[in-house]
């Protein structure tokens, strides 16, 4: 039970102890602490601020990179009505253009049909002028004496020219 009651002599070495070692630290060791306590305050002070303004920078730069995003979706969405309109405008043309081109061929086949016509009806009137100048020198070369001997003779070589 010593422990538990202490003597007077042991509480006074024990308090003197404690005095000496209490200025010891006080002289020596406190201001280290406190100075180390004041540096680590200061030092989460200031990253608390540096996170502060990295939050912020970090809103800025969200919001600046929403706005480049709508504005390179405005800048999507007017290439991409632009390509559609060139699109239309280019089909359009190739379209008109083709048109054209159809026409052209057209009038061309219809004027080289034309030309054809014309070619082969000349033709046909040349030979039908021969074939006629033919009969009327057969039936001049031979003199007929009589109405009917002429239309048998006639009649005779109409069937023997064979038209094509």
């Amino acid at each position: 039970m010593k422990l538990l009651t202490p003597e007077l002599g042991l509480l006074f070495w024990t308090l003197l102890a404690f005095l000496l070692a209490f200025f010891i630290l006080k002289k020596k060791a406190w201001p280290a602490i406190i100075k180390g306590l004041r540096d680590r305050e200061n030092s989460i002070a200031s990253s608390l601020e540096t996170a502060e303004k990295v939050k912020a920078e970090m809103a800025q730069l969200k919001a600046e990179n929403e706005t480049l995003l709508a504005k390179a979706r405005e800048e999507r969405a007017q290439l991409l009505k632009e390509a559609r309109e060139t699109k239309d405008r280019i089909i359009s043309e190739a379209k008109e253009q083709a048109k054209a081109d159809y026409a052209k061929i057209a009038a061309d086949a219809q004027a080289s049909i034309e030309a054809q016509k014309m070619a082969a009806m000349i033709d046909v009137k040349n030979q039908v002028g021969k074939l006629v100048i033919e009969v009327a020198e057969k039936v001049l070369r031979k003199e007929l004496t009589g109405k009917d001997a002429q239309e048998a003779h006639i009649k005779g070589l109409v069937d023997e020219v064979k038209l094509n």
